[in-house]
């Protein structure tokens, strides 16, 4: 019923995470984030602040995407922004659009002196916005290059030491090679040995607010059974990325 106490805290973003709270009994500190594609990456970096503050000794960083109403789908599709074979191409010299898909996922983050058996360690994060650029959902290639770079100085990291990059990889005309001219600047210059770069969207799609947590959890994976997965649907190298390369 649209007058149910329910139907309000329901449809509200701030009760998402204190809903997690509330059922788990969690009294650190509790943000709902909301930054489009990079909310799961955002939450991560906030949980990670929180514990190197000494506000909590563990948080949970979770995210969700789920597409319930068609209205979206509807008006990305008529801005030609999706892939009309429902296909992600990232990298592909056929990338035509990005697709739309549902994703849930959490992770768990623990302070050093906690320690776990099989875990990986969180070196350092970075959050930054591209700020003016040719539209609104226009990528800024320096604006990333930025952010890659002070990441890397958060973690006290050379990017030489960086052996591989999950990319945003949203597999259109614009974003792709944008992304691989900030990365070549960041990780490639001087460099010797390879960098593999790859994108989870090119596997299952691009879940939105839980399309980091999917690409965190690939790469965890990939950690921790010394393997790279390859890039699904590459088969020609788009032109324009090669060129950023």
């Amino acid at each position: 019923a649209r007058q149910s106490v329910y139907a309000a805290t329901g449809d509200t973003t701030s009760v998402a995470g204190g809903r997690l709270s509330f059922v788990l009994g969690l009294q650190g500190p509790c943000v709902s984030v909301d930054t489009a594609c990079s909310s799961a990456l955002v939450a991560l970096h906030s949980g990670a602040l929180a514990i190197r503050a000494g506000e909590c000794r563990s948080a949970v960083a979770s995210a969700v995407g789920l597409k319930l109403a068609p209205m979206v789908t509807l008006v990305a599709a008529g801005a030609g922004m999706l892939s009309v074979d429902g296909r992600c191409k990232t990298w592909d010299k056929g990338a035509n659009g990005y697709v739309r898909s549902e994703g849930v996922g959490s992770t768990v983050l623990r302070a050093v002196s906690d320690g776990a058996s099989g875990a990986l360690a969180l070196s350092g994060s970075a959050v930054r916005q591209d700020g003016r650029s040719a539209s609104l959902t226009a990528p800024n290639g320096s604006a990333q290059r930025g952010l890659l770079v002070a990441a890397m100085a958060v973690a006290g990291l050379e990017a030489s030491a960086v052996g591989g990059v999950e990319a945003h990889g949203t597999g259109t005309a614009l974003g792709d090679p944008t992304e691989a001219g900030s990365m070549a600047a960041a990780y490639c210059a001087g460099r010797e040995s390879a960098l593999a770069v790859g994108a989870a969207k090119a596997g299952i799609g691009h879940a939105e607010a839980a399309s980091g947590m999917a690409g965190l959890c690939k790469v965890a994976q990939q950690l921790l059974r010394s393997a790279v997965a390859g890039n699904t649907k590459l088969r020609v190298l788009n032109p324009l990325v090669r060129e950023r390369l």
